[in-house]
């Protein structure tokens, strides 16, 4: 009985002084950060206790160039204000920058319309080549004799078709390179497509 008394007490001991000693996970996050403030001041690191709110960040890139007419901003060579002149000069009529707008998407359109166009009718002859190529190959190998007999001229025919078939082909693959071009070009120049 005595050693279970014995262990009791040191068992609330323990206790006792590990309660004593132990300090909040916050108090030891908070001295944490205060030892490493004081290590390596040199280091900038942003959380959300030290960010700024009121200043503005800084983004990152070049810093822009500076005007190199800025100082002379003040006068220029007439002696007048360029906040005036600017101030005198009307501002762009929005209803003609509309109408330039819509005329310079109107010539875009056209022109993919167009580059459109001819990748359809080459596409008709290639398909109206390929077409006539399998007929005539049909009718060639219907006939065993005939193609014994013409076997040459047959030979001949056939690599002038595929000729013609890989010429199309490239010409239509071309042209659908150039569309791709013109829709590239219509996008850096600002003309929406609809399709």
């Amino acid at each position: 009985m005595k050693r279970m008394v014995w262990m009791a007490i040191g068992a609330l001991l323990l206790l006792a002084v590990s309660s004593a000693s132990a300090q909040s996970l916050a108090d030891v996050a908070r001295s944490t950060r205060k030892q490493k403030a004081q290590q390596s001041p040199a280091k900038r690191q942003y959380d959300n206790d030290n960010m700024p709110k009121s200043d503005h960040l800084s983004v990152v890139g070049p810093a822009p160039a500076a005007d190199p007419n800025a100082g002379n901003q003040a006068t220029d060579p007439n002696g007048s204000d360029p906040s005036a002149q600017a101030a005198a000069t009307p501002a762009p009529d929005p209803k003609a920058a509309d109408a330039e707008r819509q005329r310079v998407a109107d010539e875009w359109k056209s022109k993919l319309d167009a580059q459109k166009q001819k990748i359809d009718s080459l596409n008709h002859e290639l398909d109206l080549t390929q077409r006539e190529y399998r007929l005539r190959a049909a009718a060639m190998y219907a006939d065993a004799g005939n193609r014994l007999r013409n076997a040459a001229s047959w030979d001949k025919e056939d690599a002038d078709f595929k000729k013609q078939i890989d010429e199309k082909q490239k010409a239509v693959d071309a042209a659908k390179q150039e569309l791709d071009n013109l829709q590239e070009q219509a996008r850096k120049a600002g003309a929406r497509q609809r399709e």
